[in-house]
């Protein structure tokens, strides 16, 4: 028993220490900006939500190129200028235009599409360079 809760602990440290977290998430890299609307067929099914919030946030975890990012649904708009007609937002950040290239055939991103795009009715994409 002992063996086995060493394990789930060195286990746990090792995927933790070389994934994704909120300390190495903090540096937002203006080189290449990835930004991607999505549009669920059915918004307000909570069963759909879970699952496409659960798919992203996994494919987030795992992606090797991304960067930073940052996943969101719509506030309630306060002005005419504020679209928030979609579901949810994804902003991800990218060291370069190769990496966002990789970021797209990686198994990560292929996974969440084969995962979640029957969950979604319309995706919009804006790639942005920095200036």
């Amino acid at each position: 028993m002992k063996t086995l809760i060493y394990t789930v602990i060195f286990l746990t440290m090792t995927v933790y220490s070389y994934g994704q977290n909120k300390e190495n998430m903090k540096n937002f890299d203006s080189n290449y900006v990835h930004t991607v609307y999505f549009w669920l067929k059915n918004p307000d099914s909570v069963e759909d939500r879970k699952a496409f919030e659960t798919s992203i946030l996994k494919f987030m975890r795992d992606s090797k190129y991304a960067k930073t990012n940052f996943v969101g649904v719509p506030p309630k708009a306060t002005r005419d200028v504020v679209d928030g007609s979609f579901t949810y937002s994804l902003v991800v950040s990218f060291e370069s235009a190769d990496a966002q290239q990789k970021y797209q055939t990686e198994e990560a991103h292929n996974l969440f599409v084969a995962e979640s795009s029957s969950l979604w009715t319309k995706v919009i994409v804006y790639d942005s360079l920095g200036i």
